[in-house]
């Protein structure tokens, strides 16, 4: 058998236009989404870290 030979059948049919347009708008929403929400969580002010209770130290007398 020849490799270097066509085969006898074409290839499927190239993607529709629809196709290629939600590939895009995946790709985009999978690169920005992630920077979008670490942005906005991350610029939220009125989160305060948790207090701490540690005893005060005493002087040794």
């Amino acid at each position: 058998m020849d490799s270097a030979s066509q085969p006898d059948t074409p290839p499927g049919e190239p993607p529709s236009i629809f196709s290629n347009l939600l590939g895009i708008v995946i790709a985009l929403l999978t690169l920005t989404l992630p920077m979008g929400v670490i942005a906005h969580f991350s610029s939220i002010q009125g989160l305060s870290p948790a207090p701490t209770n540690l005893p005060t130290p005493r002087s040794g007398r």
